[in-house]
C-alpha cells in the first residue's frame, strides 16, 4: 500500500480539522477529523524518523493547533490555520525528508 506523506496529512488534518468544525458547527467533529490525521501522521512520523521524531513532531502539531486560536485573533481563522498547517507540513518535511 503506498504510503501518504506525512508533511500532506498533517496539514490536511489541521484545514481538514477546522473546515469541518466550521461547516458542520460540530467542534467534536472537526477534533476527531484532527486527532485522525494526527494519528495516521504520527504513525508515518514514526515509520520514517524513529520514536524522537514521532514524539516531537506529535508535539508540534498539538502547539499548532492550539497556536492557530491566538494567531487567528490577529490574522484571521483561514489565514492562521494555513499559516500553521505550512508551518507544520514544513517541520514535518524538515525532519523525515529522505526517510519515507
Amino acid at each position: 500500500m503506498p504510503r501518504i506523506p506525512s508533511p500532506a496529512v498533517a496539514a490536511a488534518g489541521l484545514v481538514g480539522g477546522y473546515a469541518v468544525a466550521r461547516w458542520t458547527k460540530k467542534r467534536p467533529l472537526g477534533g476527531a477529523v484532527l486527532a485522525v490525521a494526527g494519528g495516521v501522521a504520527a504513525r508515518e512520523w514514526q515509520r520514517a524518523g524513529g520514536a524522537k521524531a514521532a514524539v516531537g513532531l506529535t508535539a508540534g502539531y498539538v502547539a499548532a493547533f492550539a497556536g492557530s486560536h491566538p494567531l487567528a485573533k490577529k490574522i484571521g481563522a483561514w489565514p492562521a490555520v494555513f499559516s500553521v498547517a505550512g508551518g507544520m507540513a514544513a517541520a514535518s518535511w524538515a525532519v523525515t525528508r529522505g526517510k519515507n
